[in-house]
């Protein structure tokens, strides 16, 4: 028996505020959406690879979503980390540098936590 990891789901407040982050800081675009009775699932994804983020927007949860202490984190692999770096300092964006481990973190608009890192590593 096989399994593939094909998507992550992470609940999102504002669903145009958050596509737009996701579409800047990391290049994903919208694959999919579906649409129901008081919910919007949107699937953003890339050439890069077929995995994709799942961001659903729920009409009956208008509250911040409790992240508890942001332990877990969908890592991001870039084949320019400099340039990176640079974007999300703009953005202002980054939450978290280990200039040792050569990674860091940027959070999206809800607070999700997200590693960067180069695609060589020494």
């Amino acid at each position: 028996m096989k399994f593939k990891m094909i998507h992550e789901n992470y609940n999102v407040a504002d669903l145009e505020k958050s596509m737009a982050f996701y579409e800047k800081a990391l290049g994903l675009h919208e694959v999919r959406r579906k649409t129901g009775d008081g919910f919007i699932l949107v699937y953003m994804g890339n050439a890069e690879s077929s995995f994709e983020l799942e961001l659903t927007w729920l009409a009956d949860h208008p509250q911040p979503y409790n992240l508890g202490e942001c332990e877990f984190h969908l890592a991001f692999q870039t084949d320019d980390y400099e340039a990176a770096h640079k974007l999300h300092e703009e953005m202002g964006c980054i939450c978290y540098e280990n200039p040792t481990m050569g990674i860091y973190f940027i959070t999206d608009p809800d607070g999700y936590w997200l590693e960067i890192l180069p695609s060589k590593r020494g």
